[in-house]
């Protein structure tokens, strides 16, 4: 991280992945290694055009590269969506806090993500892999759309499923004809046999309605408030804590979050909004 918090590190994207019709995946190359965890963000700049938070998806232990994947929503994405290889960026970070992944150790992991959540999960998974002997097992539970808003699909349909101590199951909100699959929102994939509640933690990442409902549906289930981690990415702008436009609570989520346990922020209203 640069000492002077408001100035990113140079960076120029190699590559672009067209993940489905509205999100890619940039790789980055930083002019100096670049470290982060699993769970920080990153304030993505275009210079002359502004900057934005983004959750890497790439993993932490390759710092050569940074793999950051985008969902075109308002101006500065769409003008990230118009880039090209070749294109000069800024970042700035990382900041907050990410998983707590020593903590996992000798648990089941569940993780249930839907959407572009799957793309701060992948950064997590990847992870995971890493030391994937460390854990009873991983087990995902994941949605989208439809099979076309899937991002990752070469992986995600095909290597990851074939993984040791890795168990993934999808569904889609509506299938086409091509799909086999459970049709239904990510909770109707959840269930309380899939892992054991009394030694497991659970990761969910998503929109903040599937949070919700994820998080009360695994409540139901007997996991323990302080065992379920949330990604509450919020309005972080400057991200060091500053403009609090980010706030849940007693929070800055740029700087005690992004990564909460539901333990820690269930008594504030309208968390989900």
């Amino acid at each position: 991280m640069s000492q002077n918090p408001y100035q990113p590190i140079n960076g120029e994207i190699v590559d672009i992945i067209d993940e489905s019709q509205t999100i890619k995946t940039f790789v980055i190359v930083p002019e100096e290694k670049f470290k982060f965890e699993a769970g920080q963000f990153v304030e993505l700049t275009l210079p002359g055009e502004g900057e934005a938070p983004f959750t890497p998806s790439s993993s932490p232990a390759d710092t050569e590269k940074i793999e950051i994947t985008i969902m075109k929503a308002g101006r500065v994405t769409g003008l990230l969506h118009q880039c090209k290889k070749g294109q000069k960026v800024g970042i700035r970070g990382p900041y907050g806090n990410g998983y707590p992944i020593d903590d996992f150790v000798g648990k089941y992991i569940y993780i249930v993500a839907g959407g572009v959540g799957l793309a701060p999960m992948r950064s997590v998974f990847l992870t995971l892999l890493d030391r994937i002997n460390d854990f009873k097992s991983v087990v995902c539970r994941l949605g989208a759309r439809t099979p076309d808003n899937f991002i990752f699909k070469n992986t995600l349909f095909w290597s990851w499923q074939k993984i040791d101590g890795v168990e993934i199951k999808l569904t889609v909100d509506k299938a086409d004809a091509d799909w086999d699959g459970n049709v239904g929102v990510v909770t109707t994939i959840c269930d309380k046999k899939d892992v054991d509640v009394k030694n497991a933690v659970a990761v969910i990442c998503g929109p903040p309605i599937g949070m919700k409902y994820a998080t009360l549906k695994l409540l139901g289930f007997g996991f323990d408030a302080e065992n379920i981690y949330l990604s509450m990415e919020k309005n972080m702008s400057c991200g060091i804590g500053k403009c609090g436009h980010c706030m849940i609570g007693k929070y800055y989520v740029c700087k005690d979050g992004p990564v909460f346990t539901y333990e820690q922020i269930k008594q504030y209203p309208d968390i989900w909004d």
